[in-house]
Parts: C-alpha cells; structure tokens; sequence
C-alpha cells in the first residue's frame, strides 16, 4: 500500500486493512486453504454526512495494513452477518452499524501514531525480530522457554507476559503455529511421507503430529495434502 513497507504476513486471520482514498493498493493472495474476505468501500462524500470527529478534515485516515482491533472487529462482524442475510426490516439497523463503524474507524486513526504499535508491556521490535528468528531457525527443534527469554534478556516469567502481549499467543503455541505453516508447505509439495515431516517437525511421532495439524487446520495432513493437489 502506498505509503507503508510491503507485507509478506502469512497469518491473516481476523486482520484489518485500512487503504485510504487515493492511495495506491495492490494484493495477491496464494491461499493453501479456502479464505473469506470482506470488502466494504466508503464513498467520502457520503462521509461527509457523518462526521466522526470534529469536521471533514479529520475524515482523512492514515494507511493502515494488517491490524487487530476487537472493537472494531466485532461491528464489522454483524455488518457482515446483515449483508449474508438482508431483510427489508433491517436497513436502519445496517445504516446504523455503517455510522458506527465509521467512528470506531475515526477512534482507531486518532490512535494510530505508529503503522504497528507495539502493545503496552510488550516485547520491543529488536527482541520480537531475534526471537521469532531463532524459532523459524529451530522449527524442529524443542525450544526452552529459559533459552528465548535468554535472547531476549528478561527472565521467563516476563518474557512469557510480554510475548504473549506481543503476538496475542504463549511462545509454545507461536512455535507449534509456524511448525504447522511449514508443515503445510511441506505437504503440499510432498516430498516427504507424512511420518517424515513430522519427525522433521520434531514431533514425537505421527499420532501427535496429526493431532496437532488436525486442531490447527481442521484436517488430517492426508486430508489436508489431497485438498491442495
């Protein structure tokens, strides 16, 4: 998006994209599993009718790529459900959810200093890049929780807060996350038996590794690998 660096994310779930009037956007998608995604465009001069701050000057909103708000995630979602299931007796209803999320769009910018600000007690952008470096580099390896606290120069007990405040998930569940979007890749190529990636993923053996795949996608690596081919 103009005016912000290039996103290579692979997680998208429940993210935000904000792309202002004018800027220039561009997105590409090589999903491994079936996604949905919900566009909704603003027409400015309709904006204009509802201002969410003091005046239309404050309507122009910062670029923003790939955010969480729960706030504003939760009126999107019944937005969402309205438009899946439109009545005649709901327009005020739908009219009224699109003047909200204008606002909670207006609250999300005034705090919005920084493309991704780095959440209150969290860990800083240098011990978030060493970190997560060190678990892509270690995959199928077990990783202590002594070792990345270690790396990040604070005791486990507080790199444990800080992580989670950070990524919204505890460091083990974060490895096993990045194991399963390798294992993806790995069965969708299939070079390896299913036994083989896990053990290269340092499961134990393939029961645990099928039942970690199964929770985190829905489906069996088998499964899983005759859907993508």
């Amino acid at each position: 998006m103009e005016g912000l660096p290039r996103s290579t994310r692979r997680d998208l779930a429940r993210k935000l994209t904000v792309v202002p009037a004018g800027h220039e956007y561009h997105e590409w998608h090589d999903p491994r599993t079936p996604i949905r995604l919900l566009l909704i465009q603003f027409d400015p001069r309709e904006m204009l009718a509802y201002p969410a701050s003091a005046g239309p000057a404050d309507m122009a909103f910062a670029p923003r790529l790939f955010f969480e708000d729960q706030a504003l995630w939760g009126t999107l979602l019944k937005l969402k459900r309205l438009l899946e299931v439109p009545t005649s007796d709901n327009q005020l209803y739908l009219e009224a959810l699109g003047v909200v999320l204008v606002h909670e769009l207006a609250r999300v910018d005034r705090g919005a200093d920084h493309v991704e600000p780095q959440a209150r007690g969290g860990l800083a952008a240098w011990q978030q890049r060493t970190v997560t470096a060190y678990i892509e580099e270690h995959l199928g390896e077990h990783i202590p929780l002594a070792t990345l606290a270690k790396l990040a120069r604070l005791s486990p007990y507080h790199f444990c807060r800080a992580f989670k405040q950070s990524f919204g998930v505890p460091p083990h569940r974060y490895h096993t996350r990045l194991r399963i979007e390798r294992a993806k890749v790995l069965l969708e190529r299939r070079p390896l038996s299913v036994t083989e990636i896990g053990m290269a993923l340092g499961f134990s053996d393939t029961s645990s590794f099928t039942a970690a795949f199964r929770k985190a996608t829905g489906f069996t690596p088998s499964r899983y690998h005759r859907t993508v081919a």
